[in-house]
């Protein structure tokens, strides 16, 4: 074959793998640009504003006004984006790993497809303005602390009076409802809102309606007299008795041996601040953030103190020995921790108090 023919029957095959590669170098173009406009559909959840958290999706109609320094929202065909200002210190955290840098006057979603991050179709983009810039969660969980203003119902609650006969009881104040700033848990997972869990409450203008009952013991009659003991000024809330004796150890470890011969085991001691509470009260259901039904021994608490599934024995100041406990709730925050009680007057006599918190092993 000469060599006329030889070029003439490459050329075809040149002429493919030519049209072959720009095919496919468009093809690429094309998918970029796809996964990055395919942010523009993905929910915002917006927090670290004056007016709480800001929820961003295409089905949102309104467009809201965000005063910020860090970011600008901007909407199109394909839903909202968020607009970073130039040189803005920006935290990105997705599947484990936490990246900083310095953004350019760009989208959120150019930052993303910028640095190959590759979202899952269900993950959230979680956008937190502080003080030291923003930070961006990507992740299909995405959990946060939201203030708001809402109304609230007066709530009724009974104080013994020992200068009132037993059985009776009078109203000393009526109260009102009102309005409250309160603080509130709320977790997003797989787009959907899953739970939203009172945690604290900032301050009020409702007042409680105050009842009176009385707890005087009529006199004994003369020549009777009064049977039993007085009763000591302890309580135990569960089963498990109280401390007979204890053991440390210079880690801080140690062995707790109570008085009906049960022997715990104890990892560390915290000195925390107890507030009991009960279904029905406080926007306060019937499940906890576990999944498990409220029960006394159960005990919520900030997770990033004391992680969910923590087993503890818990002592309150005045004696009281609540028992063993688990951490299977959420809602509070700090070295704190909810005590649950089955009834709304317990938790009025228990209060709020400090404790001792055994973490058990």
């Amino acid at each position: 074959m000469n060599t006329y023919t030889q070029t003439y029957e490459r050329r075809p095959n040149e002429l493919w793998r030519r049209c072959r590669t720009m095919l496919f170098s468009f093809a690429v173009v094309i998918v970029t640009s796809l996964a990055a406009t395919g942010w523009a559909d993905s929910l915002y959840i917006i927090t670290g504003t004056e007016d709480g958290a800001i929820i961003l999706d295409q089905d949102r109609e309104e467009k809201p006004d965000i005063s910020s320094q860090l970011i600008s929202l901007s909407n199109g065909s394909r839903g909202y984006d968020i607009t970073l200002a130039e040189d803005t210190p920006v935290t990105i955290r997705h599947e484990g790993e936490t990246r900083t840098l310095l953004s350019r006057r760009e989208s959120v979603t150019t930052l993303l497809s910028r640095l190959r991050l590759t979202p899952g179709p269900l993950e959230m983009v979680g956008v937190n303005l502080s003080a030291s810039g923003v930070e961006l969660t990507v992740s299909s969980d995405i959990a946060y602390y939201e203030h708001v203003t809402e109304k609230v119902t007066r709530e009724t609650i009974r104080v013994p009076n020992p200068n009132l006969p037993e059985g009776t009881e009078q109203v000393t104040d009526e109260g009102a409802d009102g309005v409250r700033s309160s603080v509130y848990e709320v977790t997003w997972s797989n787009g959907q809102e899953l739970s939203r869990q009172f945690v604290e409450q900032l301050d009020t203008t409702a007042r409680d309606r105050v009842v009176e009952y009385g707890t005087a013991k009529p006199a004994p009659a003369p020549g009777s007299s009064s049977s039993g003991e007085s009763g000591s000024s302890s309580a135990v809330v569960n089963s498990v008795s109280a401390i007979a004796r204890k053991e440390e150890n210079a880690d801080g470890s140690g062995t707790l041996y109570l008085k009906d011969g049960t022997v715990l085991n104890y990892s560390g001691v915290r000195s925390m601040t107890a507030t009991a509470y009960t279904a029905g009260h406080g926007g306060v259901g019937t499940r906890t953030a576990s999944g498990t039904a409220v029960h006394v021994g159960t005990v919520a608490v900030d997770k990033s103190v004391i992680p969910l599934g923590t087993r503890m024995y818990i002592v309150a100041d005045g004696g009281i020995v609540y028992g063993l406990a688990v951490a299977e709730d959420t809602g509070v925050r700090g070295n704190k921790v909810d005590l649950y009680y089955d009834t709304y007057n317990e938790c009025i006599q228990f209060g709020r108090r400090g404790c001792t918190v055994y973490i058990l092993v």
